[in-house]
């Protein structure tokens, strides 16, 4: 299976960036190493049947076997208690990252409802995006009909770049919208 938004990057995108930031070498060329999608359990640790679901869920999204996610200490406000599963989590590299990334800016970002673009503040200093969504549904894979709770979930692009400048750049130019 070819990937037009890798083979987009690899002989487009990057010849562009290293035009724009007079790169010498490709390996200068900032790439978006992997992405990690966490979806927390909440107040519903408790129930078997969220975390069954949560876990098929994220499988489907991901297209790979999640991992489940322990506290690694207690805090009785939340009556969580040191090695209880609280979440659950997906690392994608590669294939399965570009392809994900394709179908996010291609099908589930306009299914956002009110959508106007993320903001640059979703950056962090060392150039990395970070973006919540609050409904999971808006997945192609998700069938409406067998939800019985609607969840949220963190993505992280763990970016190599040297500035927030070049992120900015690449995430614009495989057409992620990121508002002014």
């Amino acid at each position: 299976m070819k990937n037009e938004l890798y083979f987009k990057y690899k002989n487009i995108i990057s010849e562009n960036i290293k035009k724009k930031f007079l790169y010498k070498s490709v390996m200068e060329i900032p790439i978006i190493n992997k992405i990690t999608i966490n979806m927390g359990f909440g107040k519903f640790i408790s129930e078997k049947k969220i975390l069954e679901t949560t876990f098929d869920d994220l499988t489907k999204i991901s297209g790979q076997k999640p991992i489940f996610t322990k506290a690694k200490k207690s805090i009785s406000n939340f009556k969580i208690r040191k090695g209880v599963i609280i979440g659950c989590k997906v690392t994608l590299r590669n294939k399965r990252m570009w392809s994900f990334i394709d179908k996010l800016i291609c099908v589930v970002i306009p299914r956002i409802r009110d959508f106007r673009g993320f903001s640059k503040k979703s950056f962090d200093k060392m150039g990395n995006f970070n973006l919540g969504i609050k409904e999971h549904i808006i997945f192609p894979e998700i069938n409406y009909d067998y939800i019985n709770r609607v969840k949220g979930m963190d993505i992280n692009f763990n970016i190599k770049s040297k500035s927030l400048d070049e992120s900015i750049f690449l995430l614009k130019s495989i057409n992620f919208p990121i508002k002014y």
